[in-house]
C-alpha cells in the first residue's frame, strides 16, 4: 500500500517500554508501517527482537554505526522517510534531552532531524512527572508543536499511586491517527483538484 503512513517509534529506557509492543500492533492495525528506535537503556526492558518480529523491520539501535552500507546517514534518511515520530515511552531523561536539544544518541539525533509532527507519551514516577524542571520541560515543547498524551494515574511499577504511568496504547494510536489526518489536510492547503 503505497500511501501507508510511516511512524518512527522511539522507545526509551522505562518498564513502560512493554507497552510500546503493544502500541506497535495498534499502529499497524491502524494500517501504518512501523520503524523502531531504541535507546540503550529501552534494551534492557524489552529486546530489539520483539520489534524487529513485530515490525519486520530492523531495529535502529545506538550500537549500530549511523553510515550505513551505502553512506547514508540513518537518522537523517529515516527521518526524511517516515511522517509522523512517537516517543513511547519518554522518560524524564528524554523529555530534558528533547527540550534542550540534546543529541547524545541515536533517538534524540533523529528527534532533532525531524521536521514533521512529533507526538510523546511520557511514562514516569509521579515524583518525577510533578518536578518543576519535568512539568517546564513538557510546557517548552508543547510550545515548539510537540503533541503530549498525558500520563495516566494509577499504581505504578514502584508501588507508588499517582500520574505517570504512560497513557494506554490506544489513547496513542488515536493521538497518531488525528495528526497524520491533519498533516494531510494541511498537505492538501491551497491544491485545486480537478
Amino acid at each position: 500500500m503505497a500511501d501507508r503512513p510511516v511512524v518512527l517509534l522511539g522507545v526509551t529506557g522505562g518498564i513502560a517500554a512493554y507497552k510500546a509492543a503493544e502500541l506497535l500492533r495498534g499502529l499497524q492495525k491502524a494500517g501504518m508501517g512501523v520503524r523502531v528506535i531504541m535507546t540503550r537503556a529501552a534494551t534492557n526492558f524489552v529486546g530489539p527482537m520483539t520489534f524487529e518480529a513485530l515490525s519486520g523491520a530492523p531495529v535502529r539501535l545506538d550500537e549500530v554505526s549511523e553510515l550505513r552500507a551505502d553512506s547514508r546517514i540513518t537518522h537523517v534518511e529515516d527521518a526524511q522517510d517516515a511522517d509522523i515520530l512517537v516517543v513511547a515511552p519518554a522518560t524524564a531523561n528524554t523529555l530534558a534531552k528533547m527540550a534542550n536539544g540534546i543529541a547524545d544518541n541515536l533517538l534524540t539525533s533523529m528527534i532533532l532531524a525531524f521536521g514533521k509532527t512529533v507526538v510523546i507519551a511520557p511514562a514516569m514516577n509521579t515524583n518525577m512527572w510533578d518536578h518543576p524542571a519535568t512539568q517546564h520541560n513538557v510546557a517548552l515543547l508543547r510550545d515548539r508543536g510537540v503533541f503530549v498524551v498525558e500520563p495516566g494515574a494509577g499504581e505504578l511499577a514502584c508501588g507508588d499511586y499517582g500520574s505517570g504511568r504512560m497513557a494506554e496504547p490506544d489513547s496513542i494510536v488515536a493521538e497518531a491517527k488525528l495528526r497524520l489526518q491533519v498533516q494531510r489536510k494541511r498537505d492538501l492547503r491551497g491544491l485545486r483538484v480537478l
